[in-house]
């Protein structure tokens, strides 16, 4: 087994471990994966995938810290390979019932994919009651508007 196929088998491992542990041992597996992330030796099909399984969990898992740690996850990810909107997009959707610590994790990421799609739902929480989610807010609307290319005129 090379380099690479180790990395995914670990990945593999952790998602069928997920299913079927307790809290603690869920939160254990997501550590792995996030490791493997910054890793950024995945390919980007392989990091998408394991992205959109991270956010399938951070919307239905029952336990706080295996959310956090899941979001945690996606964030490592973003930082590593350039996320296309659409993986996280179940996030934007969910995110008014996400805590504040969470919301953070989640604006970070939308902001990380630089999709204008992004920006509407991000900009939603320049007005959130906690100030840590509105200073997060307003760096994920600085990426996204960083990020925006100049319309094309036409010729």
């Amino acid at each position: 087994m090379d380099g690479y196929q180790g990395l995914t088998a670990l990945i593999e491992s952790a998602w069928e471990e997920l299913n079927a542990s307790d809290a603690g041992r869920r939160d254990l597996c997501l550590d792995v994966v996030s490791d493997v992330l910054e890793t950024g030796r995945l390919t980007p099909d392989d990091a998408e995938r394991a992205v959109g399984h991270l956010v399938t969990v951070a919307l239905s898992d029952e336990s706080y810290p295996v959310r956090e740690s899941a979001l945690h996850a996606a964030c490592t990810a973003s930082t590593h390979y350039e996320l296309p909107y659409r993986v996280v997009e179940p996030l934007a959707v969910g995110a008014n019932g996400f805590e504040p610590l969470l919301l953070d994790y989640v604006l970070t990421i939308l902001g990380s994919t630089h999709d204008q799609a992004a920006l509407p739902i991000v900009e939603r929480f320049l007005h959130h009651p906690h100030p840590e989610v509105r200073e997060e807010a307003a760096e994920a609307v600085n990426e996204l508007r960083w990020s925006q290319k100049p319309t094309e005129t036409a010729q």
